[in-house]
């Protein structure tokens, strides 16, 4: 029964309850996807209280990775010391489950813990992620899995590296400063980088290599605050530690060209160089959250993100969820803050309604970022009515 067909209290006069799951990535800049689905789910109890709903939160690997982990693992939460992309004191969550540590790095490197004048990729750094690393280790981790996506940096890894023992040096002997643009004067480094025999994988569905026309600082140096001369500097700033990288015992052979060396400004070569290796972020937590058997219990499926656009169709965790629920001929709906996707693609997609909260604060861009859980909350309301039965 499609569930346009489901409404009234169908033939025997009572409510029949219909198995919901909620499966959003978080809106950029605005709300994450573990209270994204909470507040979706709200909205609807507050409609239809007797449906039964599954909330499977999902991340590709970027902000909010953890806190996805987290409420589906129920491992333990360590909250860390750690540092920002400038190396200011900044506080961090990893989650430990067995002896998998979860980490993510954007609690120490990501965009959003910086103002729009302090994006400077040329300075800033990730050793805060290579902090966390440690501090997983540390709590007992032999496997350390980083969720990559959202960062300020284009260091290729090097100051998480220093924070390993194993900082970057000139030609003199002496350790460089914080940032991807000293890494032009990258000679050596200060040792092997000292990880315990951890192994390490990167969380990331970007594959984008080390350097070039598709490298990280060409595509994403951009969005970090970077302009058209200092994506030329970084590239040959990330040309020449690669170098340095593929001097690693533990470095596979050409390392800088291999997929994903390129996520998170490069931290993904560092990743590959320590023996590591990069597993699909949205593969990974939809495995370990269990989606696609919720997906096979589930009636109707109500995923979301902060703009569905073409991007969206293209490989993004929505794109996923819609074709999960196309392929068990499933209805999914698409809450959004933006919508600029045509219904013919989403269709397509498997996309079966989608709904903006831009549009349901009346255009008001600056209401739906400033309350997306309310906006969320009550679109899902709405939602809940027409999808019963």
């Amino acid at each position: 029964m499609h569930p346009r067909e489901w409404s009234g209290q169908g033939n025997s006069g009572r409510y029949t309850a219909v198995r919901i799951l909620i499966c959003p990535d978080k809106f950029a800049g605005s709300i994450d996807a573990v209270p994204a689905a909470r507040a979706i789910a709200s909205g609807w109890r507050a409609t239809n209280p007797a449906d039964d709903l599954v909330e499977r939160p999902l991340s590709d690997g970027g902000p909010g990775f953890v806190d996805v982990l987290a409420s589906a693992l129920n491992g333990r939460d360590v909250i860390v010391d750690t540092v920002d992309p400038l190396g200011r004191p900044a506080k961090a969550t990893i989650h430990v489950k067995g002896s998998t540590g979860y980490v993510e790095s954007a609690h120490a490197c990501g965009l959003h813990l910086l103002a729009p004048s302090d994006r400077d990729p040329k300075r800033t750094t990730s050793y805060g992620l290579g902090l966390l690393i440690l501090a997983a280790i540390e709590h007992g981790a032999t496997r350390v899995v980083i969720g990559l996506g959202g960062s300020a940096v284009n260091d290729a890894g090097a100051g998480m590296l220093a924070a390993l023992d194993a900082a970057p040096l000139d030609a003199a002997g002496y350790a460089l400063p914080y940032g991807g643009a000293a890494l032009t004067a990258a000679e050596g480094l200060t040792g092997t980088p000292r990880i315990r025999g951890a192994e390490l994988i990167a969380a990331t569905d970007v594959d984008n290599p080390l350097t070039g026309l598709h490298g990280a600082s060409a595509v994403y140096g951009p969005q970090k605050g970077a302009d058209r001369e200092d994506v030329f500097l970084l590239d040959r700033a990330l040309e020449r530690f690669g170098t340095l990288l593929q001097g690693l015992p533990t470095a596979p052979p050409g390392l800088a060209a291999l997929p994903g060396a390129g996520a998170a400004g490069g931290i993904g070569a560092a990743i590959l160089a320590l023996g590591g290796h990069c597993e699909s972020g949205i593969g990974l937590v939809t495995r370990l959250t269990g989606l696609p058997e919720a997906l096979d219990a589930a009636e109707l499926v109500v995923t979301g993100e902060g703009s569905f656009d073409h991007q969206s169709l293209r490989g993004k965790v929505v794109a996923g969820v819609a074709a999960g629920a196309r392929d068990r001929g499933l209805p999914c709906v698409v809450l959004a803050g933006r919508v600029s996707t045509g219904r013919r693609e989403a269709a397509a997609a498997g996309v079966t309604e989608t709904y903006s909260l831009v549009d349901f604060f009346d255009g008001d861009e600056q209401a739906a970022m400033a309350r997306p859980a309310d906006g969320l909350a009550a679109l899902a309301g709405r939602l809940a009515g027409q999808y019963s039965r």
